[in-house]
């Protein structure tokens, strides 16, 4: 498989468990400290050598482009008023060589519509998904890097994995590797725990091949007309081979609020300035 180029954002969706603050902030744009979940999100997609980043947003959420785009008056103002550093940080949120591309979704028809939505900006090269709702840390290569060179190498996809309480399978699409391998026999989308395959869950990371837009065009909607990835993935399972990637890293659900509390905590804790709040509270 080609070297890993593009990524898409799904960041279409209302992020209604954060309301009413997602009324007017995009979730993605929620911050960790002080940067928002997207700006991780990307950093994760340059890291594995991505220089086409592709938000597949609603019409109404603007805040995203914004916040990749220049701000003139607030540069200025930081450059008349000598604070530089600032200045560095506001204008090195993306890289010289990385573009964004905005395609709008125009109806929240699920994970699958999302990404078949950035058909016309991927082509017929393998991409990237990456959903920002997962954020995942790692000191070493990000996960996104370690799935992109897996394919790059093998000529597979590749999803991200993670063994859950087996309780929590009905929040999660579920592989079959069988025993001690990874190439995925079969997938379930949201199984209940005592039908199950296995407790390997699917993460908010995927490597796929432009075969899959294909495939998500045949795909008869389910429930709520939504077309599901999980659905074009076990088609594609029947040409090529796809592995479960268990990633080097630690993942934090920041769809709720306990994940992104537990993740600020994470950054706090390791913040010069902050670890001793954190150390308090955790003695408290």
């Amino acid at each position: 498989m080609a070297r890993l180029r593009k990524v898409v954002f799904p960041v279409a969706g209302l992020g209604t468990r954060f309301l009413p603050a997602t009324k007017v902030v995009a979730k993605e744009m929620l911050p960790v400290l002080d940067r928002p979940l997207i700006q991780y999100a990307v950093d994760e997609a340059v890291d594995a050598g991505a220089d086409t980043m592709v938000f597949v947003t609603n019409r109404y959420k603007h805040a995203i482009a914004d916040y990749f785009d220049s701000a003139y008056e607030l540069e200025e103002t930081l450059e008349r008023a000598g604070k530089h550093e600032l200045l560095a940080t506001v204008q090195g949120l993306l890289p010289p060589h990385v573009r964004c591309v905005y395609v709008t979704q125009e109806q929240a028809l699920g994970l699958g519509h999302a990404v078949l939505c950035a058909k016309p900006v991927i082509g017929d090269e393998p991409f990237g998904v990456v959903l920002p709702d997962d954020l995942i840390v790692n000191d070493g290569p990000g996960a996104l890097r370690q799935m992109a060179e897996r394919a790059a190498h093998g000529g597979t996809g590749v999803l991200a994995v993670e063994e859950v309480p087996r309780a929590d399978t009905g929040k999660y699409g579920i592989v079959d590797v069988g025993t001690g391998g990874d190439r995925i026999r079969h997938m379930v989308e949201k199984p209940k725990p005592e039908e199950a395959p296995s407790t390997l869950a699917v993460v908010g990371r995927y490597v796929l091949p432009a075969r899959i837009f294909d495939l998500l065009e045949a795909i008869t909607p389910g429930a709520g007309g939504e077309i599901q990835l999980t659905d074009a993935i076990a088609q594609l399972l029947r040409e090529m081979p796809v592995l479960a990637h268990r990633f080097a890293g630690q993942r934090f659900d920041c769809g709720n609020k306990a994940g992104m509390v537990r993740a600020t905590l994470h950054f706090a804790a390791a913040d010069p300035e902050l670890r001793h709040l954190v150390a308090g509270l955790q003695g408290g």
